[in-house]
């Protein structure tokens, strides 16, 4: 579930002794920040922003003719795929930020749109429109009508969407996850003298960097970690190879 739709739950309450929300605390800002308190990136995020990060820099590395190469092509590539990567970490960080503007946005849009409408069966379809299959399933007709009320006394939202902290915060870890996911790979060009050698070692690292990507994912999805593993070095492969085809 979006950090979107997890906005608008039953921000800024206090439970009472039965369980049920008691009235509303704090401002609206406050109250969406604090339901919304997800890692700075979730492991998928963190995986998906490594997987980038290899396929571009293997893009320079497969490149290389090794047989040719001499130490200024080698110091060429390393340069490229550095400068590659930083490009892209930079521009990957404004993406992340534009989406969590977006999400945000998508949230108070919801919360007005429930608060608009006075006849409470419309107030609680928004609700379960907004909210995840099993978890609006889950809901009773009293809990969504306790939930529209609590909304309906919060404050006034704010005009439009702001960037939390966390949310800069994970725009510069999307850099660092872009830009760090190069070093492993290149690293072998830098430290041996013999090219030949220090391709394939790189070769080795970005298959065992995808395999382990891939074996997370699997571990996130309840997919075989293994069998994840294995496929996503394929599809690393076939990625960097359409990119090159392609003049990526």
């Amino acid at each position: 579930m979006s950090a979107g739709n997890a906005d608008i739950g039953q921000p800024g309450v206090e439970a009472s002794g039965d369980g049920r929300p008691g009235a509303p605390t704090g401002t609206l800002p406050e109250a969406i920040e604090a339901t919304s308190s997800k890692r700075v990136l979730e492991p998928i995020e963190r995986i998906s922003e490594v997987l980038f990060g290899l396929i571009m820099v293997l893009t320079f590395t497969c490149t290389l003719s090794v047989a040719e190469a001499g130490r200024a092509d080698i110091r060429a590539m390393l340069l490229g795929a550095l400068g590659c990567n930083l490009a892209w970490g930079f521009i990957d960080a404004i993406m992340y930020l534009m989406g969590c503007l977006a999400e945000k946005a998508r949230s108070l849009s919801t919360l007005r749109r429930i608060r608009a409408v006075k006849d409470p069966q419309r107030g609680q379809a928004l609700i379960v429109e907004a909210l995840s299959g099993p978890i609006a399933a889950a809901l009773r007709q009293e809990q969504l009508e306790s939930i529209r009320q609590h909304l309906q006394e919060l404050p006034e939202p704010p005009s439009h969407p702001r960037l939390s902290r966390s949310n800069w915060l994970g725009a510069v870890a999307v850099f660092i996850l872009v830009v760090l996911s190069t070093c492993p790979v290149v690293l072998p060009f830098a430290l041996m003298q013999n090219a030949m050698r220090a391709q394939r070692l790189s070769n080795a690292i970005a298959v065992g960097m995808l395999f382990l990507t891939g074996y997370a994912f699997g571990r996130c999805t309840g997919y075989h970690p293994k069998g994840m593993g294995l496929a996503m070095v394929l599809l690393g492969g076939a990625l960097v190879g359409l990119t090159i085809l392609l003049g990526g």
